[in-house]
């Protein structure tokens, strides 16, 4: 398996799509399904009857996984949508780096 290039916690932007140009935080990411849920992005309304756990019903918004490929990392430099690479720091670890700046992502 591809070694994961976002994260949950990454600051990132979105490339394409009703919220394109709009920056959030990766709250889960879905591997299996290719997709990750962004903070305040692509919030989906679901219309709730009352029930015994929520007497009042109503709408209940909360954001919807996207395609992982409508989303890139935001660069640490210029917060603009940067891809991702790695290289391997002095100590031996693999760290990512941003394409755009050359700033590293973690550590």
């Amino acid at each position: 398996m591809a070694a994961a290039k976002i994260k949950k916690g990454d600051s990132v932007v979105v490339r394409s799509g009703k919220d394109k140009g709009r920056t959030g935080t990766v709250l889960q990411v879905l591997p299996q399904d290719g997709k990750v849920v962004v903070a305040g992005v692509n919030v989906a309304a679901r219309h709730r009857k009352p029930s015994q756990t929520n007497p009042q019903g109503g709408i209940d918004r909360r954001e919807a996984p996207m395609a992982i490929s409508k989303v890139g990392l935001a660069d640490p430099k210029t917060g603009k949508a940067t891809r991702v690479r790695f290289e391997t720091s002095k100590d031996g670890k693999k760290v990512r780096v941003a394409v755009k700046s050359g700033e590293k992502i973690d550590g």
